[in-house]
């Protein structure tokens, strides 16, 4: 078929005509905006000491946009009845429960001369309190694991279906059967989710030698809210700032493994009485940047490392790469802030050794050279930045203010955000 000049001229002209409506007209991408979390929480299904719908309120109430329930090794799902009076809450527990959400909804019984209450299921209480753009709730489980006498915990957030803990022959060999696990599940149902290592100083259960060579796990709990869990580790111990170094240089430099995120979280399971010596909530959380408040856009975005730890110091923007890292601080008035620009450079030195007591190795974190984790820069004020000389393996950011964290998991604890690594290309 011949066409003529003028008809191909109509023809390229309704084209530009068709694609510039098109521009005009098509609604804009989403713009990101950073969204507040805890992922590790407790409630009377578990360990912790109040209802459900109680501890949801509390985050609610807070400012939070997303809470994931962890109760030890179960869902919040299925007819499960407790003690009214004789549980971790106690009387004064069911008395605030009963005034927030009345008779009509609190459901009570007798059985065998006991008073009980019926704890409700995440799918019957999330309508409460869900608004889309306002507050999600994610289903979480705590698997609660073991090796030995040592406690290993790892979160799995946003699960279909309960995983229960898998156990193994050595430390890393149980954790890295319960992330696979919940790998599995995410493969099988297609529903995005993820595993990351809780407090790894709990019970001195984890080293860095336990985790390092893990496949599949990005995140780990670099601040834990309970007072029990020993972030900072002792003479003998590597805090988890430590681990955290040595896990990023050896996965990266010598591994060529993905690199570990770090997450902070309240761990939280008293909700009446508030000090250091309990594990409250408001503590650590993560701030996400996703453009929307779903769990597939928070899981997306925090598998990038878009998100950053906190205790209090708020972030308006995280840059981070091709060859800078650079903040801006949301400046509070009279608090001063400094950032410690911390990595690790080619060329350091591998060689670590045993911690011994009394001439015999101590389970624990294996000591490593200075230059694994070194503190390239400080700088004062609101907008830090730093340049990458070249010879950077990845480069972190601690900020801490000057401001004291109000009921912090150590007394003289100060507001501290952890940014996550930026990588070289």
């Amino acid at each position: 078929m011949n066409t003529s000049i003028p008809d191909i001229k109509r023809r390229v002209r309704l084209a530009l005509t068709l694609a510039l409506a098109a521009s005009t007209f098509a609604l804009p991408a989403a713009e990101s905006r950073w969204w507040k979390g805890n992922l590790h929480t407790h409630t009377l299904w578990s360990d912790g000491d109040d209802y459900p719908e109680m501890v949801v309120g509390w985050y609610k109430d807070h400012g939070y946009h997303f809470l994931s329930l962890s109760d030890h090794n179960r869902l919040q799902e299925g007819e499960y009845w407790i003690n009214a009076t004789n549980n971790r809450g106690g009387p004064a527990a069911l008395e605030r429960y009963l005034a927030r959400h009345g008779t009509q909804w609190v459901e009570r019984r007798t059985h065998q001369d006991q008073p009980q209450v019926r704890l409700k299921t995440l799918a019957e209480f999330r309508a409460l309190f869900e608004e889309p753009g306002r507050f999600l709730l994610i289903q979480g489980e705590e698997i609660s694991d073991h090796f030995e006498k040592r406690p290993l915990h790892l979160n799995a957030t946003n699960l279909r279906d309960l995983i229960p803990p898998q156990g193994g022959k050595t430390a890393a060999e149980v954790l890295q059967n319960n992330i696979n696990a919940v790998l599995d599940q995410r493969r099988r149902t297609g529903q995005p989710m993820i595993p990351h290592i809780n407090h790894p100083n709990f019970g001195w259960a984890l080293t860095a030698e336990d985790m390092v060579e893990l496949k599949g796990e990005r995140f780990f709990e670099v601040y834990n809210g309970h007072p029990g869990v020993r972030n900072y580790g002792d003479a003998t111990h590597a805090g988890t700032e430590r681990i955290w170094d040595i896990l990023l240089t050896r996965r990266l430099a010598e591994l060529r493994l993905d690199p570990i995120w770090g997450t902070a979280v309240d761990d939280a399971h008293a909700y009446h009485s508030f000090n250091p010596k309990a594990s409250n909530p408001g503590r650590g959380w993560i701030m996400v940047r996703a453009p929307e408040l779903s769990a597939a856009a928070l899981i997306a975005a925090m598998e990038r490392g878009d998100f950053y730890a906190s205790t209090g110091v708020e972030l308006t923007e995280v840059r981070r790469g091709p060859r800078e890292l650079g903040l801006e601080i949301k400046a509070e008035p009279g608090v001063t802030y400094l950032t410690r620009f911390i990595g690790t450079r080619k060329g350091y030195n591998p060689a670590s050794e045993p911690v011994l007591a009394d001439g015999r190795p101590v389970v624990t974190t294996r000591r490593y050279s200075p230059e694994i984790g070194t503190v390239l820069a400080e700088v004062r004020g609101a907008t830090p930045r730093y340049q990458l000389k070249g010879d950077e393996i990845y480069v972190r950011a601690t900020v801490v203010s000057s401001k004291l964290k109000s009921n912090p998991f150590a007394v003289g604890d100060y507001e501290t955000a952890w940014v996550q690594p930026l990588v070289p290309e």
